[in-house]
């Protein structure tokens, strides 16, 4: 009777695979045995695999440029970053050593453009897309990179006064987008996204105000969907609809030239994903031309803007269980050593789903099992629910430790958990590695952060 870990993996998904495969019984994640990670820094530990984040970005350029020769798209593709997605600078770096452009959000993402163009990071040639509320600091901003000569600055209008504002603030000749007020999917709280500006009201915003002014030039049409880029009727309804105003504004503006179709691309939650990315591509750059073609206008080039796509394959979180908690008859409750609320805040705030598996014992028999948090908030745990299927474990022995990974976790986790700073029940950050490949091929590891402090936890606090 087959009962070990191994065998249920291996009778369930198709294992190994590209990024997972196994020693002994042992995880090694691209290439990479995670327990040498653990032997030299430790749990818990989080991880950064730089290769992944050029992986992603060559690849999704590959997809766009084949789509593109296909259809024979005289468009062309913009790669951009969401830096909201993963602000450190060592993620920033990598992005930007593949030949791709920045989508801010905020007043301080100003400053951390120009803190990358002082390293000689960021050049004004690239193009900053300037998404959000805009505030009269990011305001400030925005008009400050465009006086330091960046050509390709393009704050995207998301609501109908911020072309006064940046027209008070801008000096000199600029260009804006329009971001579309997407409807949400039936299961929304809401009906209209409150993010953009309505379809009934873009028109007249180009004819009144964008037009006569000969200061401002309108370049970019933004379409965004919440949920990303999904093979549905619902995506492909607002595409076109989308479309239909491109096509609409483009008769009366030929400065528009550009559309972001925004949304982001699924990353890998389990061992059985699966997403055909390239047919994805086809059909949406079949449409953009089939629509153009239709309409007699020229095809616009395309921006899109993937955030986690770039980045959350990069990530990982390692942890020990520490403990096994038997509450009744049907529950196990292995315990890890940190905080789900701390590290990785989306499986409580969003019942967001990462991709776990353990590290050892893949030999060993295995059960099912809830996993709790350090912290004493009831939210603190991951179930099955997020996680789609139950979760099953090697078993516990208190005397044989066992580790466990999340993968997938490189977008928002920090910043939304408040890197660095206090944290829930003041359970601390875990410590932070970097890794590299060196040029012969193997990997490099560098600490970057040691696991919080209490002093650095409790200063904010005044103490």
């Amino acid at each position: 009777m087959k009962t070990k870990y191994i065998d249920l993996v291996e009778n369930t998904f198709d294992f190994p695979q590209k990024e997972f495969q196994l020693d002994d019984d042992q995880l090694v994640f691209h290439g990479i045995p995670l327990m040498d990670l653990i032997k030299q820094y430790g749990t818990p530990l989080k991880f950064t695999y730089l290769p992944k984040i050029s992986e992603n970005i060559n690849q999704a350029k590959i997809w766009f440029n084949v789509s593109m020769a296909k259809h024979q798209y005289e468009g062309r593709y913009f790669y951009c970053y969401c830096t909201k997605s993963n602000h450190f600078r060592h993620v920033l770096e990598e992005v930007l050593n593949n030949d791709v452009h920045l989508e801010t959000s905020s007043a301080f993402d100003i400053n951390l453009i120009e803190s990358l163009y002082e390293a000689g990071k960021v050049s004004k040639l690239h193009y900053v897309l300037c998404n959000g509320y805009k505030m009269p600091e990011y305001a400030e901003g925005i008009a400050r990179l465009i006086r330091l000569g960046f050509k390709n600055v393009i704050p995207i209008l998301d609501n109908i006064r911020e072309l006064d504002q940046l027209d008070r603030e801008i000096d000199q000749p600029f260009e804006v987008g329009i971001r579309i007020a997407s409807e949400e999917e039936p299961k929304f709280e809401f009906y209209t996204s409150r993010l953009g500006i309505r379809y009934k009201d873009i028109e007249r915003l180009y004819l009144e105000e964008i037009k006569p002014n000969p200061k401002v030039k309108l370049k970019m049409l933004h379409f965004f969907i919440n949920t990303g880029i999904k093979d549905s009727a619902y995506y492909w309804n607002e595409l076109s609809k989308c479309l239909d105003v491109y096509v609409k504004l483009k008769k009366n503006c030929p400065e528009l030239t550009a559309l972001n179709i925004g949304g982001g691309f699924p990353i890998k939650t389990s061992l059985n994903f699966q997403y055909d990315y390239q047919y994805i591509i086809d059909e949406i750059i079949g449409h953009v031309k089939f629509t153009c073609d239709r309409a007699g206008i020229p095809v616009p080039d395309i921006f899109t803007e993937f955030g986690s796509f770039t980045v959350g394959e990069a990530g990982g979180a390692i942890y020990e269980v520490v403990h096994q908690k038997r509450q009744n008859d049907r529950e196990n409750w292995n315990m890890i050593n940190s905080s789900f609320m701390t590290t990785l805040p989306d499986t409580w705030a969003i019942n967001s789903r990462f991709l776990m598996l353990p590290v050892n014992r893949w030999k060993d028999e295995y059960e099912r099992v809830l996993l709790g948090g350090l912290s004493c908030d009831s939210d603190d745990y991951y179930n099955s629910e997020q996680h789609v299927n139950a979760i099953y474990l090697p078993r516990y022995e208190e005397e044989n430790p066992l580790y466990i990974g999340f993968f997938g976790t490189g977008a928002y986790q920090e910043s939304v958990g408040g890197f660095g700073g206090v944290q829930h029940c003041l359970i601390p950050s875990p410590r932070q590695i970097i890794i590299e490949r060196l040029e012969d091929g193997k990997a490099h590891f560098k600490l970057f952060s040691k696991e919080q402090s209490y002093k650095s936890m409790l200063k904010p606090l005044g103490y």
